[in-house]
């Protein structure tokens, strides 16, 4: 990875990138200005989807949750690059990708500073033709060669001691071409594989499940189905 000093802060980019970035292209401001914005979907935070270097990017600000969030909204003490948390979704990203796992490919981070607070946004590789597991679950029951897919992907990334700090099933998504990856790994961390954590991670994963379904009018996921995947996740873990 390489860190470019701002009069701001820094930017990152891969090593060897073959693209120039300037913090305007962080501002969504800037891609709704170049008629360059896709599409954009909400969560705690918007991501956009622009036109960048002939492909599709994805644009993320990082924000805080829970009660601090309400207070500090996007703001995190600056305690050097290295410790920032778009660094280490940066280089976690890279080195995911270096086990052939399946994540979103990192373009470019910026980290503005504040004397000792900071603010973040990254860039990553739009995944093509993606679907969510909760798109698709409003709409239609998953396939049990779906849920195979599914249960495989978290059990590889398991394998590898890829922890996953919020495995939920808007993180999960089908590529055009029924890939399965895994997305935003904020706070993710390469660990030890050990049963505890992959354990909680799941039962994560099935609360997610519970939870959307209980937001919905339609809904197409039972326990029969949650049953399915376990079950072939701990055949593959």
């Amino acid at each position: 990875m390489e860190i470019i000093k701002q009069p701001s802060g820094f930017l990152l980019l891969p090593d060897q990138a073959n693209y120039q970035i300037t913090s305007e292209y962080f501002s969504p401001q800037y891609w709704q200005r170049n008629n360059a914005v896709v599409d954009s979907k909400q969560g705690r935070a918007t991501a956009w989807f622009v036109r960048f270097n002939q492909h599709i990017a994805v644009l993320k600000h990082y924000y805080r949750g829970g009660l601090i969030g309400k207070i500090l909204k996007d703001q995190y003490l600056y305690l050097g690059v290295e410790r920032t948390r778009v660094y280490q979704e940066f280089a976690l990203l890279e080195q995911l990708q270096g086990h052939n796992l399946p994540v979103p490919t990192p373009l470019a981070a910026q980290i503005t500073t504040f004397g000792c607070v900071y603010r973040a946004d990254i860039l990553t590789a739009a995944i093509p033709g993606a679907t969510s597991v909760c798109e698709i679950l409003r709409q239609r029951q998953l396939t049990a060669e779906e849920l195979d897919s599914i249960a495989n992907c978290i059990a590889q990334f398991h394998r590898h001691g890829a922890y996953h700090d919020d495995l939920n099933i808007n993180n999960i998504l089908f590529a055009e071409d029924g890939k399965v990856y895994l997305i935003d790994f904020d706070k993710g961390k390469l660990i030890t594989p050990e049963r505890a954590w992959q354990d909680d991670n799941l039962a994560r994963l099935e609360r997610s499940f519970n939870k959307e379904a209980g937001k919905w009018p339609a809904f197409h996921f039972d326990d029969k189905q949650w049953q399915a995947l376990k079950q072939t996740y701990l055949a593959a873990r």
